[in-house]
């Protein structure tokens, strides 16, 4: 379904509901910088090429959730009416 396909009201509950979701991505973000920085101090420590070649990748796959999150933190939806 097309966001134009809602009701003002239906969009308007869906904006409340979203910002309620959206105002928990900081915290989410600062838990994931908290593991990475985890990750990272594992890392410095590490010996095997094998563990460090993973503990990169997982570092890289959490900076990529954290790329993704802001982008929908920065999403500011409206209400539209249709025309």
């Amino acid at each position: 379904m097309k966001w134009l396909d809602y009701n003002e009201s239906t969009q308007q509950y869906i904006l409340e509901h979203w910002e309620k979701v959206r105002g928990m991505i900081p915290d989410k973000i600062i838990e994931f910088e908290g593991r990475i920085n985890h990750k990272q101090d594992a890392l410095a420590q590490e010996e095997d090429f094998e563990k460090s070649c993973q503990l990169n990748h997982e570092i890289s796959e959490l900076a990529s959730r954290i790329n993704d999150l802001w982008i929908w933190y920065r999403t500011t939806p409206e209400i539209k009416k249709k025309d």
